[in-house]
């Protein structure tokens, strides 16, 4: 008997429907990672105006 873990979100579905969702996925942890290195961008290009903009 094995134990079957009921948090897997491939249980249950074909091969190549858990291909695709894991595709889905990268495609959207991609796009929230570029929208975290754009914030950080913008953050760091608005501290460096403000920081030359004091002297």
């Amino acid at each position: 008997m094995t134990v079957v873990d009921r948090n897997d979100p491939t249980m249950g579905t074909s091969r190549s429907e858990a291909d695709e969702r894991a595709k889905r996925l990268r495609g959207r942890n991609l796009a929230v990672l570029a929208g975290l290195v754009g914030l950080v961008a913008l953050f760091y290009g608005i501290t460096i105006v403000r920081m030359g903009a004091g002297h």
